[in-house]
């Protein structure tokens, strides 16, 4: 089990280091974001544990820049700022978990090893249902030739529903995965990020992509025209 530490704070990269190595792992260090960033590129990892605040590069970067390389080892994130929007942008730019400063390192070992159960599947470059198409590396959707602007939530979101096309989702699966595994406010915000996408593609084009599967939640399909 290889992991990558990201951290600039050498004293704490360095504790991380040494109690991981006691917990079995195999561990590099980079101290910036240029240096983590060509490291997880360059070789292999089994999870990467990225901070945000970095030199050269924020941890931001990194991880938009890995994703659009399309390198999907697990990334958590790991950090001093503790807002939700921070979280947001972590989770809408691929990061796999986050967690903030201070944290129990008995926290951090059973995130790491959680991940790894998960391991990295394979994410096709672009995702599509019908005349729909999402590309995940550009952030981009189109709706045939016709470019459809979302947030990033909505973009998350989309890209979850398409990546479990003709699957019946739970509002809970959509938190854990869009919004965050620790989420803890009203679930009733799926309902209205869907109408939101609904809105954008599917009104426009009579189209009804996203499904209301009474009882359980909702499920993407190839599209139907009204």
């Amino acid at each position: 089990m290889r992991l990558l530490i990201v951290e600039d704070e050498r004293e704490f990269a360095e504790t991380l280091r040494r109690g991981l190595v006691a917990e079995g792992f195999t561990v590099d260090v980079a101290h910036t974001g240029r240096e983590g960033l060509w490291r997880a590129t360059e070789q292999e990892y089994d999870v990467v544990v990225l901070d945000i605040m970095l030199p050269e590069l924020s941890g931001y970067e990194v991880l938009k820049r890995l994703r659009a390389a399309e390198n999907w080892t697990p990334v958590l994130m790991l950090t001093a700022k503790d807002g939700e929007y921070d979280e947001a942008d972590a989770f809408d730019l691929g990061a796999d978990d986050y967690l903030s400063k201070p944290f129990s390192f008995v926290v951090l070992i059973a995130r790491l090893r959680a991940l790894l159960r998960r391991g990295a599947p394979a994410r096709p470059a672009v995702l599509e249902a019908g005349d729909l198409r999402l590309d995940p590396s550009a952030r981009t959707v189109h709706r045939g030739q016709q470019r459809i602007e979302l947030t990033a939530r909505e973009f998350g979101l989309l890209e979850f529903l398409l990546r479990r096309a003709g699957t019946a989702l739970t509002k809970n699966e959509i938190l854990s995965h869009v919004w965050d595994a620790h989420y803890d406010g009203d679930e009733n915000v799926v309902e209205v990020y869907i109408g939101y996408l609904r809105r954008k593609i599917d009104v426009p084009f009579g189209t009804r992509t996203i499904e209301t599967v009474r009882g359980v939640g909702y499920r993407l399909v190839d599209v139907t025209r009204s």
